[in-house]
């Protein structure tokens, strides 16, 4: 089978490496106190939304690591009408999906569904983590930084 390989743009880490160390120490911190699972969920859901295919690969392999199911990745990108996910997980998803797509805004309702599942340093966390992820997904599609294929 031949694939086809789309053409890289740029090596961001190697032309602003200090951006970059800087987006690694921030998405080191986001992550604190939030379940692995969890982080590596709203990771690939976020960059399922904004088509980051890097994103999707690399999240996919560490929430597999993490001891995420196969199934669930695979039902990920249709989890509103699987019931696979805890209310805690939906309601990271559906701020994940509102803080991705910005122009329709965060409504009260989908934050307050997240308030009754995170105390408000895990809900900061939360949201730093969907904000970290969404850089990286506009640093890799913006560069073309693809997945290997093969």
């Amino acid at each position: 089978m031949t694939f086809f390989q789309v053409p890289e743009r740029m090596d961001f880490q190697k032309n602003a490496p200090r951006v970059f160390k800087a987006v690694v120490a921030l998405d080191t911190a986001a992550r604190a106190g939030l379940e692995e699972t969890l982080v590596e969920l709203v990771q690939i859901r976020a960059s399922q939304i904004n088509h980051c295919a890097y994103c999707i690969q690399y999240h996919t392999v560490d929430a597999r690591k993490a001891g995420e199911s196969d199934e669930r990745i695979h039902q990920l990108s249709a989890w509103h009408e699987s019931s696979s996910f805890t209310p805690r997980e939906r309601a990271a998803l559906a701020l994940t999906e509102a803080v991705t797509r910005l122009p329709e805004g965060v409504s009260d309702e989908v934050y307050d569904q997240a308030a009754e599942h995170f105390d408000d340093a895990e809900l900061a966390q939360l949201t730093a983590v969907i904000f970290t992820v969404n850089v990286w997904n506009r640093m890799n599609v913006t560069t073309r930084t693809t997945p290997e294929t093969g």
